[in-house]
């Protein structure tokens, strides 16, 4: 099959996809959207968002629609890196055995990440970045496709430890979740205060993901947009000659070579599946605002005056 007759196949199963999520997740649809990118770009993302939003319920939909393995890890402050990685054990022979931990399945929800220790948060860069964990010297290959999804409470900060700079890096996108409007409150709390159970059809395999991911590789982009997504990532930058003086007064750290990376991978697959065989310039803009707002380091005058992210991102355009 030649990639445009891929990328039409694409179209048409997205469709299908995002009807049977919306079985049972009302609204969120720019959410929706926003996963399924990070999926289908191979990716990873953070979701921010108060408790009771569905996080959970939105994840383990999403990964029975697309026919993968689902775990969920709930992190707490006295969670080990072996509870997540697993561990070896004498077996019967006196022999080491290794008890995979959770981390082996396709998708991870990692629950309120920022509840645990850096030590334990830790645990999870080599699955991110390699695809792969090391335990007692050994190397274990992760099951592809592999997928974590964070969630973190931005209200509660007590007992909380802050993810590292390095770790936030890894993740493709940063989501907010918001309230939904009242007509979709009003139908979640019809659907969901009956006794009547759906059911999500498995829609994808393992192996046809690993391959559209791939096929998103192969979608070319022209010069002009990655040069334009580099461009923005470089005005980021603090005190370099790309900045403006809005960035030079209101943050400490711009973002890094990574950043320019996902945007044109993301772009790739939000042009997909609106149908086109090339990103432009728009897809970029669509899909910047999740992938920069967790790389902008912004310093203690932008809090003091209340300055977003998104005010920052948006100067950039």
């Amino acid at each position: 099959m030649s990639d445009v007759a891929a990328v039409k196949q694409f179209v048409e199963k997205y469709k299908e996809l995002k009807k049977e999520i919306a079985k049972v997740i009302i609204g969120q649809d720019d959410v929706v959207n926003q996963i399924l990118i990070s999926v289908f770009s191979g990716g990873h993302s953070l979701l921010i968002g108060v408790p009771g939003l569905a996080k959970t319920l939105m994840v383990n939909t999403i990964a029975q629609a697309l026919g993968l393995d689902f775990k969920r890890i709930q992190f707490t402050p006295d969670l080990m890196p072996s509870d997540i990685l697993g561990s070896e054990i004498l077996d019967e022979d006196r022999h080491f055995k290794f008890i995979k931990g959770p981390i082996f399945a396709n998708i991870i929800l990692a629950d309120e990440i920022n509840r645990t220790p850096p030590k334990t948060q830790a645990a999870l860069l080599e699955a991110m970045q390699e695809r792969s964990v090391t335990v007692a010297g050994h190397n274990y290959k992760l099951k592809l496709p592999y997928f974590v999804l964070a969630t973190q409470n931005p209200i509660e900060q007590e007992g909380t430890y802050p993810l590292p700079e390095a770790q936030l890096d890894r993740f493709m996108f940063a989501i907010n979740l918001d309230y939904p409007s009242f007509e979709e409150e009003v139908q979640v709390v019809k659907t969901t205060t009956n006794d009547v159970q759906l059911k999500v059809k498995a829609l994808f395999s393992a192996e046809e993901i690993v391959e559209f991911q791939h096929l998103m590789r192969r979608i070319p982009v022209p010069d002009n947009v990655i040069e334009y997504a580099v461009t923005m990532v470089g005005k980021t930058r603090p005190n370099t000659t790309a900045a403006t003086d809005l960035i030079n007064t209101y943050v400490d750290w711009g973002a890094g070579p990574r950043a320019s990376q996902n945007l044109i991978l993301a772009a790739k697959t939000h042009a997909a599946i609106h149908g086109k065989f090339s990103p432009d310039i728009e897809n970029v803009q669509a899909v910047s605002h999740s992938i920069l707002r967790h790389r902008i380091i912004k310093n203690y005058k932008a809090e003091a005056e209340g300055i977003s992210e998104q005010q920052i991102i948006k100067s950039l355009f």
